[in-house]
């Protein structure tokens, strides 16, 4: 599209190939280079980062809002060109949604260096690579229009998935962070809403490349499957026969008490002597 000829990162692929090469490759040798280090913490990091993210996922929210409004843009379709100005301003805001996938390529470094190997699914790394790659394709042949539904959505649950982020890194908030099932449900209705939105465009055309719907629509059903595999193996696991029968063995035992007892009480008694 030759209205973001010239932008940064776009007039070559190259740039956004070698970039996710980097982000496979930081993984890869940062495993090895953690496996025998101990976990860094990184809280002071990752509350500037996640907070830095949120804010900038609100902006995107609320400029597409309002760039796609003073467009006129046509919910169930809209072409590339009809808007103007305000396909301008929608671009240039999904410039911004394409360059925060490779900010969020950090999301699995910090990771990494704080040895959380178990977040780091065949899901996370899938979705982090492609996305970036995908917006790299999406600003260079289709940057307004159609394409804006996705953005708006998406930024609106980031805004909530980095505060989740955010708050779970202070250990006094994490009582209060009760909604980690319901986040992981708003990003599956992201992705199911996104897929409706794409193919009322194919079922009423208004002009919008036929191929980048399908395209859209078949990475999103991706998601969709990867998502709710991930939903069933965190949020419906049974505990297992053998798990329920289990009881724990208690060897050690003194006056009628468990040791842990007497190192709890111990515990509390000396907290008074210092008192």
């Amino acid at each position: 599209d030759a209205r973001v000829r010239g932008w940064f990162l776009l007039d070559s692929y190259l740039p956004t190939f070698f970039l996710t090469g980097a982000y496979l490759l930081c993984i890869w040798l940062g495993n090895k280079f953690m496996k025998n280090r101990p976990a860094f913490s990184l809280r002071p990091h990752l509350i500037v980062y996640n907070l830095g993210i949120t804010l900038l996922s609100f902006y995107m929210l609320i400029e597409l809002i309002l760039a796609t409004w003073e467009g006129g843009y046509n919910l169930q379709c809209q072409n590339l060109h009809s808007a103007g100005e305000a396909d301008i301003r929608v671009a240039k805001v999904l410039w911004w949604y394409y360059f925060s996938k490779v900010i969020e390529f950090m999301d699995t470094i910090f990771f990494v260096l704080r040895k959380k190997n178990s977040q780091i699914t065949f899901l996370h790394v899938y979705h982090h690579a492609t996305m970036f790659n995908i917006w790299w394709c999406v600003l260079n042949w289709i940057p307004c229009g159609q394409s804006f539904f996705g953005p708006t959505l998406n930024s609106f649950i980031h805004v909530l998935m980095y505060s989740y982020y955010g708050l779970s890194v202070i250990p006094s908030m994490r009582k209060y962070l009760w909604w980690k099932k319901y986040l992981t449900q708003a990003q599956l209705i992201q992705f199911l809403l996104t897929i409706v939105h794409t193919l009322s465009a194919a079922v009423k055309p208004c002009g919008f490349p036929f191929g980048c719907l399908m395209f859209q629509s078949s990475y999103m059903a991706t998601l969709v499957i990867l998502f709710i595999n991930f939903y069933i193996k965190t949020y419906r696991k049974t505990p297992s026969r053998t798990a329920v029968k289990e009881t724990p063995v208690t060897t050690e035992i003194k006056n009628g008490f468990h040791k842990d007892y007497f190192a709890a009480a111990n515990g509390l008694q000396n907290n008074k002597k210092a008192q």
